[in-house]
């Protein structure tokens, strides 16, 4: 490859670190795995934001949807979601879950940074999981996606792995992923990290996620952190 502009530089980076669109394809065929999300319940910080008010029925662009889980509960509280995941196994089965359950979600099998969402904004943007397996150089993008598909005062929400945790989250540096060639199963975060990535946003709250003592309708894994931005 000849890098001739940021969006090959882009792609080059991605080569050398980025999981194939195959790995997450196998990942997601296997439904009866032992995977903790492979479940149908919502986040409890999701369920929170809701009930609390937070955020109230809107346009949302869930990114990287998985199974749609979380898109699905959205839409029964009266969302309107569009969800996207660069699985094609995700999405069939998100897909099917929709139907079962009986709502409209407008699924969309990409990769997020290839969105073809033209001057579409967003009430609210939705992450679970996937901001940690994004590559040191694609955070720019990341905002720049957030920035682009966010309306003002928008809100959007991440959950990644803690540092050093239970399920995944590395410590090393952003150089050493380079050097390795591997992400290590994914990126690890804690507020600080996370204060100075999304620095440009109103910081609503920070905190780890709840694991013990949820209600019926909650999910929650313990070394995961999550938080809630706003967009001033």
């Amino acid at each position: 490859m000849i890098v001739k502009s940021e969006h090959d530089l882009m792609q080059l980076l991605d080569s050398l670190l980025r999981e194939p669109k195959e790995f997450w394809d196998s990942f997601y065929k296997e439904k009866s795995n032992d995977i903790p999300f492979f479940c149908d319940t919502p986040d409890e910080h999701l369920v929170k934001y809701v009930e609390r008010e937070n955020i109230r029925p809107c346009h949302v662009l869930e990114l990287g949807c998985g199974n749609g889980r979380n898109a699905i509960y959205l839409a029964k509280q009266g969302f309107s979601v569009t969800a996207v995941d660069l699985s094609k196994e995700a999405i069939a089965w998100a897909t099917e879950q929709a139907a079962n359950d009986n709502v409209q979600i407008h699924f969309v099998c990409e990769n997020i940074f290839d969105l073809d969402l033209p001057c579409q904004k967003f009430n609210f943007i939705y992450d679970s999981g996937c901001f940690h397996h994004l590559a040191p150089h694609r955070r720019i993008s990341y905002i720049q996606l957030i920035q682009k598909h966010l309306a003002n005062k928008g809100q959007f929400s991440i959950s990644a792995f803690k540092e050093n945790g239970k399920y995944g989250g590395s410590s090393l540096s952003d150089q050493q992923y380079y050097i390795d060639r591997s992400l290590h199963g994914g990126l690890g975060y804690n507020k600080e990290k996370l204060q100075a990535i999304f620095h440009e946003f109103m910081e609503i709250e920070i905190r780890d996620m709840q694991y013990e003592h949820l209600h019926e309708n909650e999910f929650g894994l313990e070394d995961f952190i999550v938080g809630l931005f706003k967009k001033a």
